[in-house]
């Protein structure tokens, strides 16, 4: 069966940084196209970067230049560093999978989802 765990949230300063990870099993990993997510209370999920197995990253504009999204296949791992954060980037941050490189930022587009990681920005 397939499970990805999220790890590397906390409280964070504006302007500070974290980073994510999430572990793979059960995937063939190297095939995946690989996406973060993120959801505030009582708003909608959005999606936040992807990449696929090309190691080529998308991201939504608000993050640009602040979050790197990367992959270790070696370790079935995807990561997101984020710098550089805001109060809006607070949210449950999630990892999400899809056996495909085209580039999906609808979350009924992913099969797979993690139990997400909380991350809090305070001023």
């Amino acid at each position: 069966q397939v499970q990805l765990v999220e790890s590397g949230g906390g409280l964070v300063q504006a302007g500070g940084s974290l980073r994510l990870s999430c572990a793979a099993s059960g995937l063939t990993f190297s095939l995946t196209s690989m996406s973060w997510f993120r959801q505030a209370p009582g708003k909608e999920r959005e999606f936040v970067a992807n990449i696929g197995r090309n190691y080529m990253p998308y991201y939504v504009d608000s993050v640009k230049g602040r979050f790197t999204i990367s992959r270790d296949n070696s370790k079935n791992t995807v990561y997101l560093q984020m710098n550089s954060l805001k109060l809006d980037d607070t949210a449950v941050y999630y990892c999400a999978a899809r056996y495909s490189d085209s580039i999906r930022v609808s979350e009924y587009d992913y099969n797979y989802w993690g139990q997400g990681t909380q991350v809090t920005v305070s001023s």
